[in-house]
Order: structure tokens, then sequence, then C-alpha cells
């Protein structure tokens, strides 16, 4: 379809926020804080309400989190705390409590807590940094689009996203759960000085230049406490077994080994059973480490309180026990627990419930899904494998796996915006949007087990559902996902011999490549996509690949081989009747020559896309030629009819629910009614395009809404100030993330503003530096008017003899273009202002 063009030359402001990266090459990137990070986003877990033993490191850890005494940004010597300590020893409980009490400190966290569990122990489900600095960055409000592909460039944004939080003076906490090595947690930690930062690890983490806390067993009054504890919450405060018997109490607490994880789980067994005595339990958890010597003393703890719970399953609660580590992602629905025993939703939900009580899995972050520790998943799929046989556990994996490609198909369904029939399985696109959302690690960790293990099914999960999954993933801009699920979907369809399916995993893997903006490596796909589908015969398929194939030369700047494969693809696809794919080569084929400023063809390019998008009847698409056909209108000066194709569009996108694109149309309906003088209506339009990004937290469509009405804002009397502001926050982005271009039409847009408000000097240093950045950028058009923006500017300044140097300057550049008007108006402004300074000297 292309990328939908949001007309006109914008400047670009900022409400309380800064430019981070200049991820996308040749276009303005804004991306706006939200006052507090929120915390269903954070993903903080709640702490448990039986947590104790432990008040002296939590004070030690807080000392290091304080804000310093008297300091006005917050700034201490300790940036970082790592606590290390074995396995189940209390390390996430602890940096979770820690980190709860810190934000419960007026002043001390206001920008909120980001958290993130790299599972650094568990090489299936452990992340990259790459990956959780994906996730922690979209916690911090940055929209996929602006999340650049690379570890480096992805560190530099997430830095550079806490420091402005920093010097906004809303401090973050940074908690990094389960990191294995100093090279999987560096990269999270903040380098302002300002942020903090928690790390747990099994290992010390010495490398990372942070404070340490060694976190040691429990000793025997805290491990009793915790036993204690443990039992009253389950049970209430009258249940004093462990109290009543102390003896049998000290038993226990010695052979859990002062471990909080396994003291939790002998409460728990002794809370399912409200007549067992203490010293009952204590016997029977001497016997269990009695036979397991041969381990190491933590092990050994855990792994007799694991053995104790599990022998009091019933049969069922341990068989879902064993194959919940089948699922591959880090939590499960109970509507998937229910393929997994191949029992209805609600035993599955009745069993998991009783897991939980045992404290074998625990609720996750929303209700209705369910996670393990990480020891107790080892240990249940270790028990899984000596059960193979009699659990069916291939038979329980197939059946999840195959729940995960009908129902993802059956929510694919829903993206589509052609008219037709849409699975049942959900009610409407929200309903559907959500299951996916919900679902979207667990379908892209299924993909990639399916591809390691493959066998599972006559139809590969990894290639159904990295098919299935393309619209969702492009739609929630999760283009590191698409990449690498569509990359194994070609490994496996070239080992399968699948030609037809290898051609749209090439397809499908050059549209993810072009949106991270790898587009070398877009082309050779389609390229590759495009060849193999003409050797299979397909013309239809390789014509749209084809279109494709345009997109990402049209973004390299090949523009005339872009037009040709657009044209080609058409011509086609028109011949095969195929008028939803002509259509969108005829969109795309407009948006190409709008980049080489053939407007009218354009024009009617869009015009012919829209036409055919309403004849097949997705009027979704048709909403995008007219959103792309307001675009070229303005650049030819048609602003009525410009501003009447918006006003169609954004109609459309609030119908179909896409409130992204209706702040879009809305921006440009603005920006064409700046044109022709209707400047209060213009500012009412980019409001509510600003207050739906806003909603949305699109920063990309907010900065540009904003932008437009910075310059709208500039024309109205009373309002040069805040347009002023907006320019100046916007110039000072641009600085920061690197983007020379957008910094440069800043600084110039900067100037003009200063100057409306007599801020001569500071007009002339603006503009000043826009003249720096245009020459150093070879952008010689632009670095002409800079000049002659600046000779005004040092005119208003009364410094007539810099402001001549600077008009000289500016008519050599229009000469050298052959730019005859520029020359011209610039070889005026200089005869004026000599003038001026001869009857002055005069």
């Amino acid at each position: 379809m292309g990328a939908a063009h949001e007309g006109g030359s914008t400047s670009n402001t900022i409400t309380g926020g800064t430019f981070f990266h200049a991820v996308v090459q040749g276009r303005d990137i804004t991306v706006q804080m939200p006052p507090a990070i929120d915390r269903a986003l954070a993903a903080l877990p709640a702490p448990a309400p039986a947590f104790t033993g432990r008040d002296g490191h939590v004070e030690r850890l807080l000392a290091d989190l304080a804000p310093a005494a008297g300091g006005a940004d917050g700034q201490r010597t300790v940036r970082v705390s790592v606590v290390s300590g074995p396995a189940g020893i209390g390390k996430t409980e602890l940096a979770v409590q820690t980190a709860t009490r810190a934000l419960d400190q007026p002043g001390w966290f206001p920008g909120g807590v980001l958290f993130t569990d790299l599972a650094g122990y568990a090489p299936e489900r452990s992340l990259s940094p790459e990956r959780a600095l994906e996730g922690l960055l979209r916690a911090l409000a940055v929209p996929g689009e602006h999340i650049p592909g690379g570890l480096e460039d992805r560190q530099r944004l997430y830095r550079s996203v806490l420091a402005a939080y920093a010097r906004e003076g809303r401090r973050v906490l940074v908690v990094v759960d389960n990191a294995s090595t100093t090279t999987q947690a560096g990269p999270l930690l903040p380098t302002d000085g300002i942020n903090a930062a928690l790390v747990t690890s099994r290992h010390t983490l010495d490398g990372l230049d942070a404070r340490l806390h060694d976190l040691d067993t429990l000793d025997t009054a805290a491990s009793l406490a915790v036993l204690d504890r443990a039992l009253r919450h389950a049970r209430g405060t009258d249940d004093t077994r462990f109290t009543d018997d102390a003896d049998a109490a000290a038993v226990i607490a010695r052979l859990c080994a002062g471990l909080p994880l396994a003291l939790r789980i002998a409460a728990a067994i002794l809370a399912a059973a409200p007549t067992r005595p203490a010293s009952h339990l204590a016997a029977a958890l001497r016997a269990e480490h009695g036979r397991l010597d041969k381990l190491a003393r933590p092990d050994r703890a855990v792994r007799a309180a694991f053995d104790l719970s599990y022998q009091h399953l019933t049969p069922a609660q341990a068989r879902l026990f064993r194959l919940l580590p089948l699922n591959p992602g880090p939590d499960l629905a109970t509507e998937s627990a229910a393929h997994l025993s191949d029992t209805g939703p609600d035993q599955a939900e009745e069993t998991l419930q009783q897991l939980a009580e045992a404290h074998l899995i625990e609720p996750a972050s929303s209700w209705g899904r369910w996670r393990m520790h990480d020891l107790v998943r080892l240990y249940a799929d270790e028990h899984g494998r000596t059960h193979a046989t009699p659990d069916r556990r291939d038979s329980a994996r197939a059946r999840l796996f195959t729940h995960y490609q009908d129902t993802a198909r059956a929510a694919d369904s829903h993206l589509d915006t052609l008219p037709g029939p849409r699975a049942p399985r959900f009610p409407d696109r929200a309903a559907a949007l959500r299951w996916l959302d919900a679902e979207h690690t667990n379908l892209t960790a299924t993909a990639n087990a399916a591809a390691a293990a493959p066998g599972l099914g006559d139809s590969s999960p990894t290639v159904s559902l990295a098919f299935s999954l393309a619209r969702f993933l492009a739609l929630r801009r999760s283009f590191d996902d698409a990449i690498t699920l569509t990359a194994s979907a070609l490994a496996v369809c070239r080992g399968l011999g699948d030609r037809h399916g290898e051609g749209q995993a090439l397809n499908n893997l050059g549209n993810a490549l072009s949106e991270v903006r790898r587009f070398e490596e877009a082309i050779h796909a389609h390229t590759q996509a495009t060849t193999l589908y003409r050797e299979l015969g397909d013309r239809r398929r390789e014509s749209r690949a084809l279109n494709n194939l345009g997109n990402a030369l049209s973004e390299v700047r090949r523009f005339e081989e872009a037009i040709h494969a657009h044209s080609e693809a058409a011509t086609v696809l028109r011949g095969l009747g195929d008028r939803l794919g002509e259509g969108q080569a005829l969109n795309n084929l407009g948006i190409t020559l709008q980049q080489v400023r053939q407007f009218e063809e354009a024009v009617h390019a869009h015009t012919a896309a829209g036409a055919m998008y309403r004849d097949v009847g997705d009027r979704y698409l048709e909403a995008t030629a007219l959103i792309n056909l307001g675009g070229a209108l303005v650049q030819l000066g048609r602003f009525e009819e410009a501003a009447d194709a918006q006003t169609r569009a954004a109609t459309v996108f609030r119908e179909f629910g896409d409130r992204h694109l209706e702040g879009a149309a809305l921006n440009n309906f603005g920006y064409a009614l700046q044109q022709v003088g209707r400047f209060e209506e213009a500012i009412r339009a980019h409001t509510r395009a600003v207050a739906i990004h806003r909603e949305l937290d699109s920063r990309h469509g907010e900065g540009q809404a904003l932008g437009n009405l910075g310059a709208a804002l500039l024309v109205q009397v009373g309002r040069l100030e805040e347009a002023v502001s907006a320019h100046t926050r916007a110039a000072a982005v641009f600085l920061e993330t690197g983007d020379r271009h957008g910094e440069g039409k800043e600084r110039s847009n900067l100037g003009v503003a200063l100057v409306q408000v007599r801020r001569f000097e500071e007009a002339v240093h603006a503009h000043a530096q826009a003249v720096t950045v245009f020459r150093e950028t070879g952008d010689r058009h632009r670095e002409g008017a800079a000049l002659n923006h600046l000779g005004g500017a040092l005119q208003r300044a009364r410094r007539f003899e810099e402001a001549i140097r600077a008009y000289s300057m500016a008519a050599a550049v229009f000469g050298e273009l052959g730019d005859r008007d520029g020359e011209e108006a610039a070889l005026q402004a200089w005869a004026v202002t000599h003038n001026e300074l001869w009857l002055r000297q005069s």
C-alpha cells in the first residue's frame, strides 16, 4: 500500500518531550514522553505479602536509591545496584519489594519504574539485550516505528529517553531481573547519573561498575517468620501450627536451607491440609531430603520441597503441571492450558488455581494468565520428559500449537479490510487485536520453537504463524519479530521445497526489512521473490512482489527504477483483472511520482487507485489513496480539493477505528486549510490531530500535528511566543538525535519566528546555525535560502555589513544552482541593504 503522505513542509514541535533518534531517515520524528511510565506497561510484579528477614538488605538498597540530600537533580554516586545469589534465594522478591517501597517515597521516582525479566538462565526463553531494549522502549511510550534495529542504536535511543526523563525531573528506576552476564544486562542500564537501576543475577556481575549486594540464605529466625507469615496469610491468623510446634518448624526451616522459595512451598503444603501437623510435614521433608544427597545443598532444599508438593498433586494436576513447560512463551492463558491438557476451560482454570495455591505456578500480570518460576519450569519439564508417553506429550504440544495457529488465522481475518466473511472465533476486530496483543510473545516463541523442532504436523506452525501474523506485526510495528519469523518460515519452506511459500516469505521479509530501513536487503528479497514467481509462472504474485520492490527502490532514491517497477506491476495486474493489486501499484506509483515532483501524474495515479479500491469495496484502502491524493493536491495549489480529500479520508479511518490515520488525515486537512488562510479552522484540526495521536501514544503523528499547529499559530496575533517555543524545542531535539536535515529546517523556522517577535540577535544565531547545517549536509538550495534569511535577520539587527555579505553569498549559491529567481531576490535585498548602509554612513 505504501506510506500515507503527510503533506507540507512543517515545523514540528514538542510538548513535554524530546526527539531521541533519527531512526527513519528523511522523516521528522517526534517522541513525547508520558508523565510517568504506566505500571501496567512497566510489568513490575506485585510484592509477596509474606516477606520478612530482608529488612537490612531493603534498607541498604533504598539508601542507594534515595535522591541525594539537597541535590537539585537527584544525582548520586550509586547508579546501579546488583543483587546476586543462588537460585531460589529471593533475589527477584527483594528487588520487587525494594522497588515498590522506593516508588512509594514522594519524589524519589516520579517517572515510574521499568521492569524486565531477562530469563538469563533459561536458554530457550532468554532475552537478548536487543529484545529487552525493544520492550523497555515500548514501555517508555516509544512507538515501534521509531525503534531502530541494532543494539547500539537501541541503546543510544533508550539512554537518551532516560536522560530526557532525568532532565525533566522525572527520575526512573530500572529493574533488570535474572541477568546472566554483564553483556546481557549492561545495555539496559542508565548512564545519566540520575536514573537508577536494580539488577538481579546468580552471578556477581562485577563488571557493571555497580554496588554489589550478595544475598545469602535466611537465618533460622527469618525462616521461621516466613513460614509463619505465609501460613497465616493463606489460612488466617488463627492457624498457629508453626508457632505451636517450634521444633518441627525449626526442622522445616533447616531442611529448606533458608531459601524463601522452598519455605513458601513448604508453607503452601501445610496450608493445603488444615489438619496436618507441622511435625508430619517435617518428617516427610526430612525423608525426601535424604534421597537427594548427591545434589548441591540449595538445589537439594528446593527439589525436596518441589518433590513433596508435587507428590500431593492429583493425577490431573500433576499431568497439567508436567505439560505447562511445553508452552514456549513466558506465560500461558487459561484457554491455552485447556487445549494443552485437552480439558474444558473451567476444569483447566480450577486445576491452575490449585497449582497456584501449591506455589508451583503463579498468576501473571493480567487475569487468566499464569507463569512459572524458572526452577519450577525446569523441574516440571524434567518430570514431563519421564512421563512423555502416558501424558501423550507430543499430542499435547501439537494441540497447543494448533490452537495458536488456528486462532491466529481467525484473528488475522478480522484485520483484512476487504469486504467478506470473518472467522466467528472473534466478534470484531477489537477483540481479535486484544487476543493478538496478549499472545504476541507466545505466538512468536511458538513459531521459533516449531522451527527448531519440526515434524509437529502437516503444516509447519512456523510458516502458518509467520504468514498469519504478518498484518498484525506490521500494525504493531514489531518488525524485529516479523523479520525473525519470516526468515524462519523462509528456511522451512526452502527445506520442504515449497516454492510458493518461499516466495511469500521473501515478499513479507522484504516488506519488514524496508520498515527497519534495511533497504538493500529488502531489494534483494523482493528481487528473489519476483524471480521465483516468474519461474513458477505466477504473474499476479510476481507483479505484487515487483510493486514492493518499487517501494524499496524509491527509498534508496532509485526513482526511475521504482517508477518502472510500479508501472510494470500495474500493467500486468490490469491485464489479469486484479483491481486490488493494480490499485496498490498505482497508489505506490503516485507516492514515488511525488518524490520526483511529478504532482499531476501523482494525482492521476492516486485518483485511479482510489477508484479501483472503491470498485473492490475496500473503503479503508480507498481512504489511503485519498490521504496520498491530498498530499499531491497541496503541492499543486489545489487546496480546497486537498482539504476535501483529507476530510473524506478521516471519516473512513474513524469508521474503521484507525485513529492513527484519522489523526494524520486531520493534520493534513489543517495544513491545506492554512494554505487558503483559514487559520482558525486549521488550528482546530491540528489540535484534534494532536489529541488523537497523544491518546494513541502515536508520537510521530503527534509531532507532525504539533509542527503544523505551530506553523498556524505563527500567523495568529498574540500566539507568536507559542510558535517560538515549539520551534526551539524541535531544533534542540533534532540536534540531540543527529538528524541534521531536520535540525537545519527547524533552526530556519525558529529564526523566522524569532524575527516575528523582534528577537533579532537570537534569530541571527538560529539562521547562522541553519546555514552551517545545510552546508555540511550538501543541501545547497536550502543553504541559499538560509543565507537569505540570515541576511534579513542581520539587517533587522542593524548589522548591515554582515547582512550584505550574507546576501552576496546567497546570490552566489543561487547563481551556481541556476535559480534565477532566488539569485535576483538575494541581489535585490543586497541592494536595499547596501543603500540603507550608505544612507546611515552619509
